[in-house]
């Protein structure tokens, strides 16, 4: 009997230590189990710089047509392309054969074609490279005056529609009805009717029907 309750006592007494480190057995097996979750928890996504857009073109249009308005409704100018780019970082459409017109609020249409194309956002300008045309029909003006067709061509044209100004930085030749300019540079400003030619500048002027028709004055004796 004596032999029984001293394995008895053994057992207990392994129970009562066996009781004194389970706190800290559980302890450990929680922090063996948090730190299990977390190395295999997935990973929340971090913030990522932004990356600056590249001149790479973000979308394509082919045989296309974009119209701006004014608030009013009417329309104020219209591109036609074989095909354009946007490119993201500067807000411009590259357009292959491009072909423009625009409407002045008076109503006064000035029409243009290149090889290629470049236009801003709103169209408001448009640079014009290979074979640039530009042509500004003939008018009247408040005065009830003629005005002739004004044509530009050059290998480079920026046209301003909003301001309606004609610009290059390259060769030009300026035809305004029969007569005929040319020039290193160009700045025409419609509002004002002048163009700046400047560089090496040269000029025909043919005289009209009206005026080489006329007779001479007569001479006196």
């Amino acid at each position: 009997m004596s032999g029984v309750t001293r394995a008895w006592g053994m057992v207990r007494d392994g129970l009562d230590r066996a009781t004194i480190y389970l706190p800290i057995i559980l302890t450990a097996a929680v922090a063996l189990g948090t730190y299990w979750l977390v190395r295999n928890a997935p990973k929340l996504l971090e913030p990522t710089p932004k990356v600056a857009p590249t001149h790479e073109p973000d979308y394509f249009m082919r045989d296309f047509v974009i119209k701006n308005f004014l608030p009013n409704g009417d329309l104020r100018s219209e591109l036609h392309g074989v095909e354009g780019r946007h490119y993201p970082d500067t807000d411009t459409i590259e357009i292959d054969k491009v072909r423009m017109r625009s409407v002045s609020p008076e109503g006064l249409v000035t029409r243009g074609s290149a090889d290629r194309g470049l236009s801003n956002s709103d169209g408001s300008e448009i640079q014009l490279f290979g074979n640039a045309i530009v042509i500004r029909d003939p008018s009247v003006g408040p005065n009830g005056k003629p005005t002739p067709q004004l044509e530009f061509r050059g290998d480079f044209l920026h046209a301003y529609v909003d301001t309606e100004r004609v610009t290059s930085n390259k060769p030009v030749t300026l035809i305004r009805g029969t007569d005929q300019f040319t020039g290193d540079t160009l700045d025409y400003d419609n509002l004002s009717g002048v163009a700046n030619l400047n560089g090496r500048v040269r000029g025909v002027l043919i005289p009209s029907a009206a005026a080489a028709a006329a007779p001479a004055p007569a001479k006196k004796r």
